[in-house]
């Protein structure tokens, strides 16, 4: 029912419509009826204000980006009691995130007007005052906090000085926002940026001061179903489901015109010419999101050299063929091209997000593939790339440095791909990629990549728990806490962390490994065996005669449903939702070789070795 719900939910909806599709929700999940593969989500929301119109709008939203949303409402305005209260309403239902959706009128702001020194003791009794909360919420509930930002009143007391004079509430509003923006990934929070979002419709259209003064309203109620959308998409975010792929089509889309009929000298992308201009716009975007991270791929109904041209050899062309990981020109369907796509990445199809002007195609796509994220684009060309830009396909809770480098990891994945197509048999491909393995422990340098790791993999996730900044940094500090980060290169270049396992003592002599995924990008090359290896090697050398594990079914990790069997663990016991335990004796595990080198660091012992 899951796949329905969200189908309804992609709509442009509007208040009514979302509050009905809440309602059918809700009625669903009182029935028991199962919401896969809507993944489940419990959210707190703490506010200063009226949320009842908004709870609805949330929980339709959220199954819009694939989450089935279930809100805890405390009283109405008693957000201190409830965050710092053990045993209150929302510290009880045990939420995996907290909505602090407060406004400025819930904040101590006293003016102090042209006292610098006044002011910033304000602004640090403000972030004093959220720290006590989510302290509070993080001893009673162990939830992840989703901090606002705040959005400004639109009322001035000095004009356009307000914002340089301290003291002003503009001045000291902004310093909030700027000083919650910098502790929030210190914190392992995540941040929810409302005076963005305010500012991008405009404040006097977001505060409304009659709405406020009769029901307390936040803001316009007009816009809550575009504040329930940010809410789902920040969500969807922790949960990885964020894409990871702009698909693009070429005609009319990365250039004006038809390639295969305008010819070389007739597209048009040249600055100053209009329609060049808006295509333009699209490819800087394209550009900017592979540099943050985000594979790009093509997917054209064209002969494959007539396409390839302009990115040749056209001197306006912004974007080159070393920016596109795979390369679909050919006379098939769109949908089959993406398919292919998909592939030759090893990433789903709810990873891909399809950008083309035609109509046409863009049904095509949503009707064979829905999973796939397909934006309405708008007639006029120069609002593509706004439009592409503000769906929030892309959201992003957390950043890494590894995130710079994950686009040529995909594109050397795709080499890859073509490599084992020209080799014959695994092991010899295996054996070609001259792949170097490397295992140390949890880290403050691996830290952020650690925790994103762990917040969004999904599909190859034994028990997908999640933990937060501080979690993680507890049980890289715990000398009874066996951890792994695992890297991964070849002759294609450097894949990066691909692993994270997390190993505890639950009795003498025995490891439960509480946590074990990987990225989905090496599968198939015996990654596993080598992590099991190593995992091994220490657990012999602390005494360990046992192994156990869980593997906890999701909508998505079946894909891992056989992964203790194949490693020659035995199951313990399964249950009626399909969760298994399982068991490796230590001393009779049996693994097979994989041709890679092996380098084990920061350990008590260093290794250097190579399994062939």
């Amino acid at each position: 029912m899951g796949i329905e719900l969200r189908a309804l939910a992609l709509h442009a909806l509007d208040l009514n419509q979302l509050t009905k599709l809440a309602k059918v929700i809700g009625k669903a999940r009182s029935e028991g009826a199962s919401l896969d593969p809507l993944t489940p989500f419990r959210l707190a929301v703490l506010s200063n204000s009226t949320i009842d119109l908004i709870v609805p709008a949330l929980v339709a939203s959220a199954a819009r980006h694939g989450v089935a949303l279930e809100v805890i409402r405390p009283s109405y305005d008693q957000v201190a009691q409830e965050a710092l209260t053990p045993d209150s309403r929302m510290n009880s239902s045990k939420p995996d995130a907290v909505l602090l959706a407060l406004d400025y009128r819930a904040l101590p702001l006293k003016l102090s007007l042209g006292n610098r020194e006044a002011s910033s003791s304000v602004v640090q009794g403000v972030l004093g005052y959220l720290r006590a909360l989510r302290d509070g919420i993080k001893t009673h509930s162990n939830a992840v906090c989703i901090f606002q930002t705040v959005a400004p009143p639109v009322e001035m007391l000095f004009g356009s000085l307000d914002r340089a004079l301290p003291g002003t509430r503009r001045s000291l509003i902004d310093n909030i926002n700027r000083e919650l923006a910098e502790h929030i990934p210190g914190w392992g929070d995540v941040l929810l940026d409302v005076a963005g979002l305010a500012e991008t419709v405009g404040l006097a259209d977001w505060h409304d001061a009659q709405q406020w003064d009769m029901a307390k309203f936040p803001f316009s109620d007009q816009l809550i179903p575009l504040y329930a959308d940010h809410v789902a998409r920040t969500i969807a975010g922790m949960r990885g489901k964020s894409a990871k792929v702009l698909i693009l089509d070429l005609d009319n889309t990365v250039w004006g015109g038809v390639i295969g009929d305008d010819g070389l000298e007739g597209i048009r992308i040249a600055q100053g010419d209009t329609v060049g201009e808006a295509h333009l716009a699209v490819q800087r975007l394209a550009l900017d999101l592979r540099q943050r991270g985000i594979v790009l791929a093509v997917a054209s109904k064209n002969t494959d050299e007539v396409a390839r041209e302009p990115f040749r050899t056209h001197p306006e062309m912004l974007l080159k063929l070393e920016h596109i990981a795979v390369f679909q020109a050919n006379w098939n369907d769109k949908a089959t091209n993406i398919q292919a796509i998909a592939g030759e990445l090893s990433l789903g199809l709810d990873a891909m997000v399809f950008l083309d002007d035609n109509p046409a195609e863009r049904g095509l796509v949503r009707k064979l593939l829905p999973q796939v994220s397909v934006p309405e684009l708008p007639e006029e060309p120069a609002y593509y790339a706004r439009t592409l830009a503000a769906a929030g396909y892309f959201e992003a809770v957390s950043f890494a440095a590894e995130d710079l480098k994950r686009a040529g990891f995909y594109q050397d994945n795709a080499k890859r791909a073509i490599l084992q197509k020209t080799i014959g048999g695994v092991d010899a491909y295996l054996a070609s990629l001259d792949m170097t393995i490397t295992f140390q422990p949890f880290d403050a340098t691996g830290r952020a990549r650690i925790v994103q790791l762990i917040n969004k993999s999904n599909q190859y996730n034994l028990t997908t728990h999640r933990y937060t900044d501080p979690e993680v940094t507890e049980a890289e500090n715990d000398p009874e806490v066996f951890t792994l980060q695992v890297r991964l290169a070849d002759i294609f270049g450097d894949n990066g962390m691909i692993s994270v396992v997390i190993s505890r003592p639950c009795e003498a002599g025995v490891w439960e490994i509480d946590t074990w995924l990987m990225s989905c990008r090496v599968l198939g090359r015996k990654v596993e065996h080598m992590v099991l290896r190593e995992i091994l090697d220490h657990a012999r050398a602390a005494g360990v005669h046992t192994l156990t594990g869980t593997y906890r079914p999701t909508d998505r990790n079946k894909l891992v449903v056989d992964h203790y069997a194949r490693l020659g663990f035995t199951k313990l016991q399964e249950d009626s939702s399909g969760l298994s335990r399982w068991e490796l004796l230590v001393e009779e595990a049996e693994l097979e070789n994989t041709p890679m080198k092996v380098v084990s660091h920061g350990f008590s012992n260093r290794r250097v070795h190579a399994h062939d």
